[in-house]
């Protein structure tokens, strides 16, 4: 071959493996680019402020060690995008005076100058200055005795004495009230503290009580009070619509020993309702059936699928999505297609001003809302459908936002079948609200101790649950409610007991 004609050849050869080197290297920019994102969301996810349920943090730990090897070994993109967000405005801080306005004045302290005192003839008040401290009177443990005198017929001494019966109380023969065991349950399930914390708190208070006997306390508060909360589960599954949700919990089996086992808290609610949980060792589809058994409305829940298996088993079950989720994955990739991305978010921003926009005119009747969706609902869904099919073929399939098109294509029809059902919130938020003082105990007391405390953590969780979401003080309730539980018969009526209905002694 001429010299000429091989140096023409060995030309092509060299712009070809050049082409093939810039799509290489184009492909690896955008290669890193998506595990840095990856990266940066699993950071917050591990480091970060909780936003509910977090991942396993082991997990994320083995997720970050394999993304970071990757890509050190791919070369930094030439050019980054970075999306910044103003920070929020903080809201106005009340002042002492206001903070403290229903705190009862139990001490007044008048200070008379020195020389009134020595000569108060030659004085006289024309006004005063206010002003105050906030002190504390710590717990203090006491005994309440209970006097029941005998007595003897004068008339005839031969006949047993007389004695008033002794009053009903939770344990018979025992020494706990109402108030101690309200007070237990309280502080394990609304203020997070473990046991063994009490059991500390409790020495310094006046006695020893042991977590041993606190725990059998629980034990049998749940069984005081799981007629009611039965009787909250079936209204709930006979009020034609329910929110659902499941969080993890770690449980020690006593099958399974030297280590913790994941069980699951299921939880039904309706807005502005109770909400009730119930435990369970899986979060198998066949556990959201028999939560639901008789159920027949509208069914609202995340992207899992178990809910879908259920309403699509059940004619008389109809599922409704949440838009929460679906705006996640989009906030996810708010930093890798800051327009795109942000765009759509806008468009289901818009759906939420709507809904807020109705919510302050009153308009409440399901007929009028759904009335309401259907007409104002419907450019802002076809706008957002078509721009997040015309995305998705233009996004990678693993990107956040090619991830986050495809949830939203693929639970279109339970998003926008709230349009046809005006009694519906278009998220789950209220639930994943109701959730939360669970997540904030387990980072407390880390575990539970044993398969049968789970159901009894359950019924507890429902009722100063549904108590919080009614702004019923939950210390109160349980006091009132473990009063009056031991002194009713099978004739009286739990309805009153229960969260919505109950109004604290007069």
């Amino acid at each position: 071959m001429p010299p000429a004609e091989q140096l023409y050849a060995e030309n092509l050869a060299l712009k070809s493996e050049v082409g093939g080197m810039r799509t290489v290297l184009s492909e690896m920019h955008e290669e890193v680019a998506r595990l840095k994102l990856q990266l940066d969301w699993l950071r917050k996810r591990l480091f970060g402020p909780g936003r509910g349920e977090t991942l396993d943090r082991a997990q994320l730990l083995l997720q970050l060690e394999a993304l970071e090897k990757i890509a050190a070994r791919v070369p930094a993109p030439v050019q980054t995008v970075t999306y910044e967000r103003a920070p929020p405005r903080p809201a106005a801080r009340p002042g002492p005076a206001e903070l403290f306005a229903k705190l009862p004045v139990k001490e007044t302290i008048e200070l008379v100058p020195e020389e009134v005192q020595q000569q108060p003839e030659c004085y006289e008040k024309i006004g005063e200055e206010r002003t105050f401290e906030v002190d504390v009177v710590p717990p203090q443990l006491f005994k309440r005795e209970i006097v029941r005198p005998k007595y003897q017929r004068r008339t005839d001494k031969s006949l047993p004495p007389v004695i008033a019966p002794a009053p009903a109380r939770l344990a018979p023969g025992g020494y706990v009230s109402a108030g101690l065991m309200a007070f237990v349950l309280t502080a394990k399930y609304v203020d997070h503290l473990p046991l063994y914390r009490q059991e500390k708190q409790l020495a310094r208070w006046g006695a020893a009580i042991s977590r041993q006997t606190m725990c059998e306390w629980t034990a049998l508060g749940s069984n005081w009070l799981e007629s009611i909360y039965q009787h909250m589960f079936r209204d709930l599954r006979a009020g034609g619509y329910v929110q659902a949700d499941e969080t993890p919990v770690r449980c020690q089996d006593p099958d399974v020993p030297g280590k913790t086992v994941q069980g699951w808290l299921w939880v039904v609610s309706r807005p502005g309702g109770d909400v009730c949980f119930t435990w369970r060792m899986s979060r198998r589809h066949e556990e959201a059936a028999t939560l639901l058994t008789g159920f027949k409305g509208l069914l609202q829940s995340d992207g899992y699928e178990a809910y879908a298996s259920v309403a699509a088993a059940n004619d008389g079950i109809v599922h409704v999505g949440c838009w929460a989720h679906a705006r996640r994955y989009f906030h996810d990739a708010i930093e890798e297609a800051p327009v795109r991305a942000g765009f759509l978010l806008r468009l289901i921003g818009h759906l939420y001003h709507l809904e807020k926009t109705w919510d302050d005119a009153g308009i409440v009747q399901p007929v009028l809302r759904a009335q309401r969706r259907q007409s104002e609902f419907g450019l802002t869904l076809r706008l957002l459908k078509r721009t997040a099919q015309r995305l998705r073929e233009l996004s990678l399939p693993k990107s956040l936002l090619g991830q986050a098109c495809s949830y939203l294509l693929g639970h279109w029809d339970v998003l926008v079948a709230h349009c046809e059902h005006g009694r519906t919130r278009i998220d789950n938020n209220l639930i994943e609200n109701a959730i939360r003082p669970s997540a904030l105990g387990k980072k407390n007391w880390l575990f539970i101790g044993h398969p049968d405390a789970g159901d009894r953590s359950a019924i507890i969780y429902s009722l100063v649950v549904s108590c919080q979401r009614r702004g019923i003080d939950p210390f109160a309730y349980l006091k009132d409610v473990l009063t009056r539980l031991p002194k009713m018969t099978n004739q009286d009526d739990l309805a009153a007991l229960t969260p919505a209905r109950w109004r604290p002694p007069s």
